[in-house]
């Protein structure tokens, strides 16, 4: 296994409103500083989108490309085809610049606003009708062919908080309903565990569909104040509730131990997903892998 980093670790996310906290060249710069052997392609338009514009950036810093969040609201069958169009767009760049990398898809997070106030908080009443999961598998599986035919690339779904996704339960059903040889499982420890779900637990359930790994941590004290504050998706990660890996409630050599038992042996993205201007990322990089050496990876 080897050790990648994401821009959303120094504030670059993909919701409305949210800029990077520092320029693209810094980015790249600090994440191969600190120990890392690859990137996520972060918002689109943060990095080059000229095939050899990127890859010259990526070269100067021996850096490998991984794959890109492309968050599409699902549930919503008059985005599908811009949700294909979008997807497409960034498997070709990838396919042109990445070693083998992915379409990491995920639910148009952030925009429903019962959702985004509940994250963490999610119950079966909150959730997808049976109609609409339809459309939501639909919109899954028509995407990742799309990819597939046009690049050659494998897409993962990403359960997310703020989105319809986010419970163990969802990404059950999600798998359920999905083209196994479409779509693959994005396993974010954070996230899961924000959802309420064991990461654990869920890896084992769905090995054979985790193409792809995140680790994230996830603090429980946060997530205390969050409940009690009734604090929506973004005020719960203001208040850093992906903390630095070690200080959370994920038992990361666990998952190290089960990841190696079931035989995966590709990339682990760290990610420590914070606003703009919080905290100071290089330093929280470095700390990180530095903690991830400790576990032998």
């Amino acid at each position: 296994m080897r050790i990648a980093n994401a821009p959303c670790s120094w504030g670059v996310l993909e919701f409305d409103g949210m800029e990077s906290s520092a320029p693209c060249a810094q980015v790249l710069d600090e994440i191969a500083a600190t120990g890392y052997a690859a990137t996520e392609l972060g918002d689109w338009g943060f990095m080059p989108t000229d095939p050899q514009a990127l890859s010259a950036e990526l070269a100067a810093r021996a850096l490998g490309m991984l794959g890109a969040f492309v968050p599409v609201r699902l549930a919503d069958a008059s985005a599908h085809t811009a949700g294909v169009e979008t997807a497409v767009r960034t498997a070709r760049l990838l396919a042109a610049t990445g070693e083998a990398p992915l379409v990491v898809l995920a639910d148009d997070c952030g925009t429903d606003p019962v959702r985004t106030a509940r994250a963490g908080r999610i119950i079966r009443a909150d959730g997808l009708t049976d109609e609409a999961w339809k459309t939501f598998a639909h919109g899954c599986d028509t995407i990742a062919r799309a990819v597939r035919d046009a690049t050659g690339l494998r897409t993962v779904f990403h359960p997310h908080g703020a989105g319809f996704v986010e419970t163990p339960w969802e990404v059950d059903e999600l798998m359920q309903r999905t083209d196994p040889t479409l779509v693959g499982l994005c396993l974010d420890t954070g996230h899961l565990m924000l959802g309420g779900g064991d990461p654990l637990e869920i890896y084992s359930r769905h090995a054979a569909r985790v193409w792809h790994v995140h680790f994230k941590d996830f603090e429980p004290r946060v997530f205390q104040r969050a409940r009690g504050g009734s604090w929506n998706y973004f005020e719960s990660m203001r208040h850093g509730i992906f903390c630095e890996l070690g200080r959370g409630a994920v038992d990361f050599a666990a998952m190290l131990r089960e990841l190696r038992e079931h035989g995966y042996d590709d990339w682990i993205v760290v990610e420590q997903d914070v606003l703009p201007g919080m905290g100071s990322p290089a330093e929280s990089a470095r700390r990180n892998r530095d903690f991830l050496r400790g576990l032998g990876v």
